[in-house]
């Protein structure tokens, strides 16, 4: 029996236990939101301030006093003002010295100063501890209580048990730290909220300039062309025909993008014969951001079906079809069963289903939610042994869908293949050079490279 108490005795956390008071200088939004937030987990806040007298903006169960009283009251300082008003803190630091200081300010822009907030402000005040932390935290967040999309917290110092306890507050504040190691990490945690999707810019960017380049590419061949030789007005293919046209096209190549860059770093390391020599700083970051290009590439596919659906309930689809019906009535004549394109068709839109059903699970698995919970080796057979059978289907749909066009010549207005033909460069390129890695003369070779021989062992120094 004492042994089972024992055991629920430990499992209890010690609720009773009085935590230390935290000094927050600064009285702005975020030093209000954070005290806020300290309060409602228990920890008595002490504010200072220039001015001791009390404000109805401040929390009403912390105190306020001056600078120099609230730091001796206090042995963790979070410092919520802006680096430029820093040098009030020189004179106070014999009061600070041995305290634990908490930067968690924020710049402009990127790499706005020659070091961090952090370093610069361990250089004024020596004799304390600092450490960086809650800069991707907004006071908005802390306020409203919506913090699931900024729930980590990213703390660095040279302090270990420093670190320790700003890390034990942020547990507190109902947050996860996040170690990112000594206080040189800083800089890179201050950049952190000023990057604008950084891993998206290169997708977006390229997915803009092919959308680009393939509607005004349309426009020419689909809606210039037959205006100009056959005197009719398509112009209403920009709302629907043009852009089933352009979706598939960048989904087909964007996905053939994702694998490229693997294709290429194989070569390079049957060239090299070792895998222990950087990959081209181009090549580099082409793989980095192979995820958002395989989630553009899902959103354009996911285009393509909406509008593919759209076709039976078109104006000009209705009136093709009343028209081909109208004049086989006047002709008292009926078109008979064409098995071959029935089965074209049918092989068409069944490739293109599971070709999409593969493409769906792909964005699914690159979750962070569904991804944590799978190991490394189930994760890359999803992403590269489904994710090249995803390739070779959509590769296929779109084969099968004007493979017996290639040869007619209506298919090159003004000299011009179809888009669709142009999407199959990429793809076959990447595939073929694929199937040509699989051949065990080039497969053993570079698996033997990947597991760490070299054909050169100097590179490895």
């Amino acid at each position: 029996m004492s042994r089972n108490s024992y055991n629920t005795m430990a499992l209890t956390p010690n609720t009773s236990k009085k935590r230390e008071t935290v000094c927050i200088f600064g009285t702005g939004d975020f030093g209000r939101a954070l005290g806020h937030k300290m309060i409602q987990s228990g920890y008595p806040v002490v504010f200072g301030s220039r001015s001791a007298q009390p404000s109805s903006l401040i929390p009403k169960d912390a105190e306020v006093l001056s600078h120099t009283e609230a730091a001796q009251k206090a042995a963790i300082i979070i410092i919520a003002i802006q680096r430029q008003h820093y040098n009030f803190l020189t004179p106070l630091a014999e009061v600070l010295h041995g305290k634990v200081l908490v930067d968690v300010s924020n710049n402009l822009k990127i790499n706005q100063y020659p070091e961090s907030n952090a370093e610069y402000l361990a250089q004024l005040v020596p004799g304390a501890k600092v450490v960086k932390a809650f800069n991707t935290v907004s006071a908005w967040a802390l306020q409203s209580g919506t913090l699931d999309a900024s729930r980590q917290v990213f703390v660095c110092g040279d302090d270990m048990e420093a670190k320790q306890m700003v890390m034990d507050i942020v547990r507190a504040l109902g947050l996860t730290p996040l170690d990112q190691g000594s206080l040189l990490a800083a800089q890179e945690i201050e950049n952190y909220p000023l990057q604008l999707f950084p891993m998206w810019k290169f997708p977006m960017i390229l997915s803009l300039v092919l959308t680009a380049f393939f509607f005004f590419y349309c426009l020419i061949r689909d809606v210039i062309y037959s205006y100009v030789y056959e005197k009719k007005d398509f112009s209403f293919f920009i709302a629907i025909s043009i852009p089933n046209r352009i979706c598939p096209a960048l989904a087909l190549i964007l996905l053939a993008l994702v694998y490229l860059p693997g294709v290429l770093a194989a070569i390079l390391q049957l060239y090299r014969g070792t895998k222990y020599r950087r990959f081209p700083d181009w090549l580099d970051k082409w793989m980095l951001c192979r995820k958002q290009l395989g989630l553009v590439a899902l959103a354009f596919a996911s285009l393509h079906v909406l509008y593919t659906l759209v076709i039976p309930i078109r104006s000009f689809v209705r009136w093709r079809i009343s028209s081909s019906i109208l004049s086989q009535a006047l002709k008292n004549e009926t078109q008979p069963l064409n098995t071959t394109y029935s089965w074209l068709s049918d092989s068409y839109l069944a490739l293109g289903i599971l070709g999409f059903f593969l493409f769906v699970l792909l964005g699914i698995t690159s979750l962070p939610s569904v991804s944590n919970n799978v190991n490394w080796r189930e994760f890359r057979f999803v992403q590269s042994k489904l994710g090249y059978v995803t390739l070779i289907l959509c590769t296929a749909h779109t084969l099968v869908y004007g493979g017996n066009r290639f040869l007619s010549p209506s298919s090159y207005r003004w000299y011009l293949p179809n888009v669709y033909m142009l999407s199959l460069i990429i793809p076959c390129i990447v595939l073929v050079v694929k199937f040509v890695l699989v051949f065990p003369c080039l497969d053993k070779p570079l698996t033997r490279i990947r597991q760490g021989w070299e054909r050169n062992p100097q590179y490895s120094e």
